[in-house]
């Protein structure tokens, strides 16, 4: 008698399997967004009704990244009114929030490939590296937008003092040297209003910050 009765393709198995959530999500996200639009337009499609507010005007495809992966979606068009739907907009302040945990991972050094393997658990799918790079394109304009944006306002004090985090620096993790200064405005206020990394703590790094400041 063999010892084995059934063998299972696991590989095959979970592959058939996530398309058929996909399927089924992808289906329900349909029927809810058209369920959205007959509450907007006042009547089902095709509907006649002297209640009508507005009129179907066919679909556009629309992607979602969720936890079944990566979903296309149809999004009704409306002549009459706007669709808003209360569907995409959940799933894409989701998203949102995935990539900005995300970069914030990369930033505070965790590695490229440990980025990606969590999108995979958090997404379903993995976070292309087009994307990554112009999330972290734009992050790094805007620091540089705050860097060098202008001091409105005197500070009779200015506290400074260097930290060390650990980041990722050339390819590798290591120790930085952060100097940050705090001013105290004349309003009495708190403000960062600058911060300089990857240098040391001395004079030659202090004098250079400083004059960054006053620039």
């Amino acid at each position: 008698m063999p010892k084995h009765i059934l063998q299972v393709n696991q590989p095959m198995f979970e592959t058939q399997l996530d398309r058929m959530v996909s399927e089924k999500v992808t289906e329900i996200l349909n029927r809810m967004l058209d369920a959205e639009a007959d509450e907007i337009t006042g009547a089902a499609r095709y509907e006649r009704s002297c209640g009508r507010k507005a009129y179907r005007a066919g679909h556009y495809e629309r992607d979602l990244t969720v936890k079944a992966g990566k979903l296309s979606v149809r999004v009704p068009k409306l002549k009459g009114a706007l669709f808003e739907s209360a569907v995409i907009e959940r799933y894409r302040r989701r998203e949102e929030s995935v990539e900005e945990a995300l970069i914030d991972m990369y930033l505070a050094g965790v590695s490229t490939r440990r980025v990606d393997d969590i999108s995979q658990a958090l997404w379903g799918a993995r976070m292309p590296s087009q994307t990554l790079s112009d999330k972290l394109r734009k992050v790094y304009g805007d620091i540089d937008a705050w860097r060098e944006r202008p001091l409105s306002q005197p500070y009779p004090y200015v506290f400074m003092d260097g930290v060390w985090h650990k980041r990722s620096w050339g390819g590798a993790v290591e120790n930085v040297s952060i100097l940050v200064a705090i001013g105290i405005g004349s309003d009495g206020h708190r403000e960062v209003i600058g911060v300089a990394e990857g240098m040391k703590e001395d004079s030659a790094s202090w004098n250079s910050f400083v004059s960054s400041l006053i620039s």
